[in-house]
């Protein structure tokens, strides 16, 4: 009878049975693990085959560099440099050195890798490893790259870097990747600059924007939001036109700074249909140009062409690709453009101190255009009629009467009515031509009167004090010394008698504080400070009245209350 729990054909017995030939088969030796050759991905040197000492100590670093046992591998790495000058294995091996700081990652780490390769250069600079190097002093940067919003130091050292690379070693198999990664790091450099100049855009500083925006245009030409710059550029120069009404210039001026920030404007436009004719806000600069009566320009058929290729080599962002970039440190470069020639040099910035100097040889220019300080409209492609001014494009004179105002035009209005030196008792006699004064009417107020040479007060040719003058003459007032007043006549009423004084006013009541009858009783306890025996008392209390005061001190306790001492 077969026992029914461990049947030969059940699933338990047969695992079990599965299970003890797998481990006497291994107890005997016939499986066994081997061990995974090196590749050339973890040594250019694994397929050389030796037995030679300095081959076996690199074959046994790189292991341990693969493993992730640095600390082993910098060892191994340090004594074949050591032990074995005139090996082979010589240069591989100090580039190998830096490879471990650079995989164990860490900000000191990567800055001791970052020295290693720099030494590696510097000893071995015509090797094709010096390339290699040079590629992963700039990928220390590039792994350390923040979001635009902050600190851009480390993206521009990643720049430098890539840019040294390319241009120290042209024919270097990496050159490929060295472009695409710089390209990575343009557009994340260029996307810091956007952010600022659209700030300075929403805060009403056209010219810093104008200054950060077209620097960006300048350095970054592959930026995925240049369209968007450039059509901002044009908003700018249109936002600064508008606000020409505010400047104190004469109207011809005016016209003629508008036609020009306008032209700018249009230009700035014209440049976004022409170099990125694909992009998506293509389609606003035309509607821009149309609605300042402008001519929309038409892209040639290969900038439609390179402009189609570079937006097609973009990446796709996606929800997924958003999501993971808010929670991650590392900026986005999926939007980097993967065709076209990255920039290897700076050119000169346009910084806004500069370009505020520019706009005021600007104005400078529209009040006097014959000067030639700013370019004349002329000169540019599209010039034409600016709407609303009744001004064209070379119109560069205006009206040169309002140029400039002439200095009978601040006195139009005043009559004859001129400035005087004041002489005082020493000053040299004024021989200018004073104005005849008439006497003011008996009861008004006099005014001051010009003084003659002497200082005195001249009234129809008679001086001050003369018996001739009328006495309700100016002339016959008396006047103060020159000394005392600078020269000036003193100017006293006619009527001089004093005012007469002020009465006195009524005295007030005395105020009376009583209080009136009536009111609430006072107590009236006896304040005797004598006893019942006679004798007087140091500090005598008022005797208690049950009938007007009231007093829990005084209450009469009945029953167990006389008990309770509170």
């Amino acid at each position: 009878m077969q026992n029914k729990f461990f049947h030969p054909r059940t699933p338990a017995a047969a695992i079990c049975a599965g299970l003890l030939l797998s481990a006497t088969l291994a107890q005997a030796g016939i499986f066994h693990h081997k061990k995974k050759a090196l590749t050339t991905s973890d040594d250019a040197l694994a397929t050389v085959n030796s037995q030679q000492p300095d081959k076996a100590l690199f074959d046994r670093a790189m292991l341990a560099l693969k493993k992730g046992k640095f600390d082993i591998a910098r060892l191994d790495l340090q004594t074949l440099l050591n032990t074995y000058p005139d090996s082979e294995y010589q240069m591989r091996a100090k580039l190998a050195i830096g490879d471990t700081w650079f995989k164990e990652g860490g900000s000191a780490a990567l800055e001791q890798a970052e020295s290693e390769y720099k030494d590696f250069i510097t000893f071995f600079p015509n090797q094709p490893e010096a390339a290699e190097a040079q590629m992963k002093v700039a990928d220390i940067y590039y792994k350390q790259m923040e979001k635009p919003d902050r600190d851009p130091t480390n993206t521009l050292r990643a720049q430098d870097e890539y840019r040294q690379m390319l241009l120290q070693f042209p024919d270097s198999t990496l050159v490929p990747q060295a472009k695409q990664r710089l390209r990575d790091v343009q557009e994340v450099l260029a996307d810091h600059e956007f952010n600022i100049g659209s700030y300075y855009m929403t805060r009403g500083a056209y010219n810093a924007s104008i200054a950060r925006l077209q620097s960006l245009i300048d350095s970054y030409p592959l930026y995925s939001h240049a369209d968007e710059a450039l059509l901002d550029i044009g908003d700018a120069y249109a936002a600064d036109a508008h606000e020409i009404n505010g400047l104190k210039l004469d109207a011809s001026a005016k016209k003629r700074l508008y036609a020009l920030y306008m032209q700018r404007a249009a230009s700035a436009y014209d440049q976004v249909i022409q170099d990125y004719p694909m992009m998506p806000h293509a389609d606003d600069a035309r509607d821009r140009l149309e609605a300042l009566n402008r001519p929309v320009p038409e892209p040639t058929a290969q900038a439609i062409a390179a402009s189609e290729k570079q937006e097609q080599s973009r990446s796709i962002v996606n929800l997924k690709d958003r999501a993971v970039l808010l929670i991650t440190a590392r900026p986005s470069t999926q939007q980097a453009s993967h065709v076209g020639e990255p920039t290897l040099t700076d050119p000169s910035p346009l910084l806004a101190p500069q370009l505020y100097k520019e706009m005021m040889a600007d104005a400078a220019w529209a009040q006097h255009p014959d000067g030639k300080s700013a370019p004349p409209l002329s000169q540019f492609s599209n010039a034409g009629a600016v709407p609303g001014s009744g001004l064209t494009a070379n119109d560069t004179t205006g009206n040169a009467a309002g140029n400039a105002a002439t200095p009978a035009a601040s006195t139009q209005g005043t009559g004859n009515l001129q400035l005087q030196d004041v002489t005082g008792g020493n000053a040299a006699p004024d021989n200018s031509t004073t104005q005849p004064v008439t006497a003011p009417a008996p009861g008004s107020v006099p005014t001051a009167q010009p003084s003659g040479p002497a200082g005195n007060s001249i009234q129809g040719g008679a001086a001050a004090g003369s018996d001739s003058a009328p006495a309700s003459s100016p002339a016959a007032w008396p006047s103060a010394a020159p000394q005392a007043n600078g020269g000036l006549p003193t100017v006293i009423p006619k009527d001089s008698t004093p005012l007469p004084t002020t009465q006195a006013p009524t005295e007030a009541p005395d105020q009376i504080n009583d209080v009136p009858r009536g009111g609430h009783a006072v107590n009236t306890a006896d304040q005797s400070n004598t006893d019942t025996s006679g004798k007087k008392k140091k500090n005598p209390k008022p005797k208690y009245n049950s009938g007007q005061e009231s007093s829990s001190k005084h209450k009469k306790k009945k029953g167990l209350d006389k008990l309770n001492p509170f």
